[in-house]
């Protein structure tokens, strides 16, 4: 039974209802003092760090190894990076997470309705949770406070909102000659930038990444409860799964859209699409085993709203055409698109034209600080326009000048049994990978070390 009401007059316009439903009658309880079993203790895995950490703030600049990097945050974006940079050479000007929208498949009685936008609708920064040591975050920790303002305008701290710590990231780089038996091992480590907000049900783990190897990567891990309704017990319908007798997660998804302003070694970028194709059998490639890549340079904002093909490995690269690496190619950064999202909102349905930015994975618009998201700036009631899709109407040179990068990935979620009554963490995002932008490994020189703390079980 739903009630719809006019909000400008608060008088309730009518009552849907939908039928009797029994209520579940199964008792699913997931705080520990409701619980009446556990596994049996385990022995700690501790972080420790006695000779401290290796980053360091100078105000809100950070810097850590070869990255420099200022952070910042917003009531709707939550974090921001600005000016990353590594050994001086700017890479991005400015990164976040600008929109995620979690449509829902059900057009069954009201859960058509259900279609969120967590960013811009809700504001996901001013949903940050205040972290807790050795729960949150693990380790040596550098907690950041932020201060947002009140409906009111009055100011708003959320304490502990920013976690900043390093991880150890695994094997780096290994080689062993055989003919000396000489090994050549080096571990990696990460920096992490975090934050975590609760909206509604879903809790949403924010992180970036920066890695040794001048690797950049954004990472969400999504967890806390599903959104539930109510079935006939052993008939969940088409658009749902049950999880319990009498309780189903409809199918649904979390497509989330990043904004990056590109500076690959200065602001005059371009973007360079890249299919592997397969060579005809024939003259040209008698033994069948013949392919190659070909890279397209997008000329303007029209050629540039794209989506994956697995089928050609397509990713795109930023580069800088005026600078290149010792092998006489332009530097550049590679994006690694690996969880692109097919959309299956219609894009000419109520929800469809909303979230019109869905329908590519990747757009490129020539800088204007002006537009900032890809769905449109005021989103509570909007009705599609403002966003991407008007961006690039202006269809403007993208080549060699300021650029936005735009990147849409996300989760595909049919609901399973185990992601009740708390979702484990599934995990979406992207990596910005070097390409050309070194000569050679920049790793290369790491001083090789042992770790002294490691002993045998």
């Amino acid at each position: 039974m739903n009630a719809v009401v006019d909000l400008t007059t608060n008088e309730v316009i009518r009552v849907d209802d939908y039928g009797v439903v029994p209520v579940p009658m199964k008792e699913v309880n997931y705080e520990h003092q409701f619980l009446t079993e556990f596994q049996p203790k385990a022995k700690s895995i501790d972080v420790v760090q006695p000779e401290g950490v290796n980053f360091k703030f100078d105000g809100h600049r950070l810097t850590w190894r070869n990255w420099s990097l200022v952070v910042g945050f917003n009531a709707r974006e939550a974090l921001t990076l600005h000016d990353i940079s590594f050994d001086g050479r700017p890479i991005v000007h400015r990164a976040s997470i600008v929109e995620m929208t979690v449509p829902y498949g059900s057009p069954d009685n009201g859960h058509f309705r259900k279609n969120v936008f967590d960013i811009g609708e809700y504001g996901i920064g001013k949903l940050a949770n205040s972290l807790s040591l050795g729960c949150d975050c693990l380790g040596v920790i550098k907690y950041l406070d932020v201060t947002l303002n009140t409906m009111d305008g009055e100011s708003w701290t959320i304490e502990k909102a920013i976690c900043v710590h390093e991880e150890d990231s695994g094997l780096l780089w290994k080689h062993i000659d055989f003919r000396s038996e000489r090994a050549e091992i080096r571990r990696g480590a990460k920096l992490v930038i975090s934050t975590i907000c609760t909206v509604g049900n879903y809790e949403y783990a924010l992180y970036w990444y920066l890695f040794l190897d001048g690797m950049i990567e954004f990472e969400v891990k999504a967890t806390g409860i599903i959104n539930t309704a109510a079935c006939i017990p052993g008939q969940p319908g088409k658009y749902g799964r049950e999880v319990v007798p009498g309780v189903i997660g409809h199918i649904h998804q979390h497509i989330l859209c990043a904004r990056l302003e590109m500076a690959v070694d200065g602001d005059a970028n371009s973007v360079v699409e890249c299919n592997t194709y397969a060579e005809p059998l024939g003259p040209a490639n008698p033994y069948g085993n013949a392919f190659y890549e070909q890279e397209t340079v997008f000329a303007r904002e029209s050629e540039a709203a794209r989506r994956a093909n697995p089928a050609s490995h397509r990713y795109w690269k930023v580069i800088n055409p005026s600078k290149t690496n010792y092998a006489g190619s332009p530097v550049g950064y590679r994006l690694d698109a690996t969880h692109c999202v097919t959309p299956f909102v219609h894009p000419d349905s109520p929800s469809g034209k909303r979230a019109g930015f869905v329908q590519n994975h990747l757009w490129v618009t020539a800088l204007d600080p002006e537009e900032r998201f890809p769905a449109g700036e005021f989103m509570n009631h909007s009705d599609g326009s403002g966003g991407l899709s008007d961006f690039i109407r202006k269809d403007r040179p993208i080549e060699n000048t300021d650029i936005v990068l735009w990147h849409v990935f996300g989760l595909h979620h049919p609901v399973r049994i185990e992601d009740f009554p708390v979702q484990p963490c599934v995990t979406t995002g992207f990596k910005l990978m070097p390409n050309g932008f070194f000569d050679g490994n920049p790793a290369i020189n790491l001083p090789p070390e042992v770790n002294a703390a490691s002993c045998n079980a």
